[in-house]
């Protein structure tokens, strides 16, 4: 398997307003840090948060996080000056809120390169609408078109909760549908897919289950809004040591020569089919991606 893997377990939000926020990110042991213009900055703050994500991005420091800036959207009064801004800055990716259609994110990448961003410079998409559940499918198909530099979903529960007037539940039943649907849409489209926030940061056992829900539905991570989140985070999207030696195992076992030419074989009573080698070598490039993070 010759995919490359970012590690993307955590994600946490930082307020752009906040200087001291961002300064104490280049610390947390996070994989990734999305500084905020959209909801976490009142509309008096945005021009002084803008300044302040500039100025912390182009200053560094960061070191392995994956930076990603949060703007707001081009239908508001802030979007145009702070995708402008976010391309001076040069992180690694732009996220966009409230992406209803394929069209949206193609504007965005339009923007982008008239302002001659490099092609490193990704698009994350926030799906969070009604529109975008039921567009997921096209939306994601941006991922396959290296001029849209889709590469990440991020569900944004808050706000579909708040646009479906559906109840954000222990457990998120009434959610499940849109969750999954936008795995399924994430896995057609090639794109990383990072679960929602869980509100209370103070519940860390809540906490804990919702990411353990996450990683059985497939996500490959977790938006967060407190730093003593990332712990259970880490937990519940790194390979365990036993996933890491099976994997080992069965990989062991498919590149034995007399196992060359078979699709299944048998290990500890088992069968185990080819398919399983190709996930053991996911988890175990993903294991050394972790790693290499340090």
């Amino acid at each position: 398997m010759s995919q490359t893997f970012r590690p993307r377990r955590s994600a946490l939000y930082m307020p752009g307003s906040n200087a001291r926020a961002l300064e104490k990110a280049r610390t947390l042991d996070v994989d990734c840090l999305i500084l905020d213009l959209e909801d976490a900055v009142a509309p008096d703050a945005k021009d002084i948060a803008r300044q302040q994500i500039v100025e912390a991005v182009t200053a560094g420091g960061y070191g392995s996080r994956e930076v990603v800036i949060r703007v707001n959207g081009l239908d508001t009064p802030w979007g145009e000056a702070d995708i402008a801004a976010a391309v001076t800055a040069r992180p690694d990716a732009i996220l966009i809120p409230k992406v209803n259609s394929l069209a949206d994110l193609e504007r965005v990448a339009h923007r982008l390169a008239l302002a001659g961003a490099p092609q490193s410079l990704k698009l994350w998409a926030m799906m969070e609408t009604p529109q975008a559940m039921l567009d997921a499918a096209s939306i994601a198909s941006a991922g396959r078109d290296p001029n849209v530099r889709l590469s990440c979903f991020v569900m944004g529960t808050n706000d579909l909760a708040k646009e479906t007037r559906a109840r954000l539940v222990k457990g998120r039943s009434v959610m499940l549908p849109w969750l999954m649907t936008c795995v399924a849409a994430a896995r057609t489209g090639g794109i990383d897919i990072l679960d929602g926030v869980y509100n209370d940061f103070n519940d860390l056992d809540g906490f804990a289950a919702e990411c353990a829900q996450g990683a059985e539905m497939g996500m490959d991570g977790k938006t967060l809004v407190h730093p003593k989140q990332v712990d259970a985070c880490h937990a519940a999207f790194s390979p365990s040591e036993t996933e890491i030696a099976w994997a080992r195992r069965i990989n062991d076992a498919f590149a034995l020569p007399e196992n060359a030419d078979k699709g299944a074989i048998q290990i500890d009573g088992k069968m185990v089919e080819r398919l399983h080698a190709d996930m053991g070598r996911r988890v175990l490039a993903i294991a050394e991606a972790i790693a290499d993070r340090g």
